[in-house]
């Protein structure tokens, strides 16, 4: 949890070098959250009645300043998408990324589905008609995949460590599963040759980029060995295949959970700076 502080601090300290405006972003509402998830989970974690089992699975106590950071973390990549989509053609959430989330539960640190939120707010707002979510976290976006397994407006695209959280891990519309140990130059092969195939098949208007730190190789969880350099050329590469589409983008931050938080922070940043100057650049 003290990555989001440092990474808000680091961006603060460097924002107008690197041409940021920050905004303090709106709570999701209960009509948001409605669209992805079940009536009686969004009032068991607003209220904090009878949600044992479920804060046993996401992994953390409830609270109402847990419900309140939820609320804002899916209100910032709501915000960012729909920034992108009128005008800034890159937007980025310094939070989200909370994959895990399902209709009924959460699980795996999330609450909520940030990403589907978005895409649906965006949807219902007439500003998109089709979602693509690029999730390079670490772990899979199960939670994602079972959401949208029966909605063809949004393109779920997970590229993850195999044999890792989550156990069950529904069929996205393309999983691609890597091996312990991958390394820079596998997983950037990999990613140019499944990315523009994810963009093709999606025929999108605009892109939720699930960034995450956790293919690290210190990272504690992950099993993957990226370094910070390998990390900077997958976010160069994301954003540059989106942008030279046409397509709007929303990043958010995902996992992390190096043993040294400045190692989370450091590549969190710069993916915030990337965003930046391929902003300034399209």
């Amino acid at each position: 949890m003290p990555k989001y502080q440092l990474l808000y601090e680091r961006v603060r300290e460097h924002a107008q070098a690197w041409g940021i405006e920050l905004i303090e972003p709106p709570a999701a509402s209960d009509e948001d959250l409605l669209r992805v998830h079940d009536a009686d989970y969004v009032q068991r974690m607003s209220s904090g009645i009878g949600v044992e089992t479920d804060m046993r699975r996401i992994g953390f106590p409830w609270s109402a300043a847990m419900v309140e950071r939820s609320r804002r973390s899916s209100g910032g990549t709501m915000m960012a998408l729909r920034s992108a989509l009128e005008g800034d053609g890159i937007a980025v959430n310094l939070a989200g990324g909370t994959h895990h989330a399902a209709y009924d539960r959460g699980g795996g640190y999330c609450v909520f589905n940030d990403a589907v939120i978005a895409a649906r707010y965006v949807q219902q707002r007439g500003l998109a008609k089709r979602v693509l979510l690029v999730d390079l976290d670490v772990h899979q976006g199960n939670g994602s995949a079972e959401l949208c397994a029966d909605d063809d407006s949004v393109f779920t695209f997970s590229m993850h460590s195999a044999g890792i959280y989550p156990a069950i891990k529904p069929v996205s519309d393309l999983d691609v599963a890597l091996s312990a140990g991958c390394g820079d130059a596998e997983y950037l092969d990999l990613l140019a040759e499944h990315l523009p195939a994810a963009i093709q098949r999606a025929r999108a208007d605009a892109v939720v980029y699930l960034a995450g730190a956790d293919p690290f190789i210190r990272d504690r969880l992950g099993r993957l060995a990226l370094t910070k350099a390998g990390l900077a050329q997958r976010d160069q590469q994301v954003l540059e295949a989106c942008r030279g589409q046409g397509l709007a983008v929303a990043v958010c931050m995902a996992g992390g959970y190096a043993e040294a938080v400045e190692d989370i922070v450091d590549i969190h940043a710069n993916t915030v700076k990337l965003a930046a100057r391929n902003s300034a650049t399209n």
